[in-house]
């Protein structure tokens, strides 16, 4: 199955807001110097806005992770320690174990990548001495996943940590969605009740 980036997810229209994607999104690092080094000097991100913080109460970073979108940082040096688990994704997916985060998290950052890449992106992970699991081939069999490309792959993943424990993706899409045909699950409600979805 021959892959290609034209293979984008397709635009739908927002009739309320004009929104043009993710301005930023801003996590929390315990140490900005080994966050500047692993955005920037492993995943090439560039540092495009620094801002130190008035009376005293710490930084915000600013990286250009492409398309004019930005993850940013904050240090606060009074910052509570992290709690895998419970403020974000403990286990890589790829784990077989719970990658459930509390409600109101961060579970984890996906940046898009081109799908004819993901294979060499992978192998450049392990080279720059990170651990990621096994790429990942979402689709629509019974297990949501595979290891190998099926005719319903819609997103190809990375995952793997960044050091202060945040779950990221390396994410390639393989074909459009189509809502008539991705978005066929009624949401659950706090208790597990499913409900149908009143159409936008």
């Amino acid at each position: 199955m021959r892959l290609r980036s034209e293979n984008r997810m397709t635009r739908h229209a927002n009739t309320e807001f004009e929104l043009r994607g993710i301005n930023h999104l801003a996590l929390v690092s315990s140490d900005m110097a080994r966050t500047v080094d692993f955005y920037s000097g492993v995943l090439g991100m560039p540092l495009v806005k620094t801002i130190e913080l008035p009376h005293g109460m710490g930084q915000h970073f600013f990286f250009d992770v492409g398309n004019g979108d930005c993850l940013a940082f904050f240090w606060f040096p009074d910052a509570p320690k992290a709690q895998p688990g419970i403020a974000a994704a403990g286990h890589l997916p790829t784990s077989g174990k719970s990658i459930a985060s509390a409600h109101g998290s961060m579970n984890h950052v996906a940046f898009n990548v081109p799908a004819e890449k993901i294979d060499e992106y992978y192998d450049k992970l392990v080279a720059k001495g990170l651990k990621p699991g096994v790429i990942m081939n979402h689709d629509d069999s019974e297990q949501q996943v595979s290891l190998k490309l099926t005719p319903s792959t819609f997103v190809r993943s990375i995952y793997f940590f960044d050091p202060d424990g945040i779950l990221l993706e390396f994410a390639a899409w393989t074909r459009p969605l189509e809502p008539a045909r991705d978005a066929v699950h009624e949401p659950a409600d706090a208790k597990g009740r499913r409900r149908a979805v009143v159409p936008a």
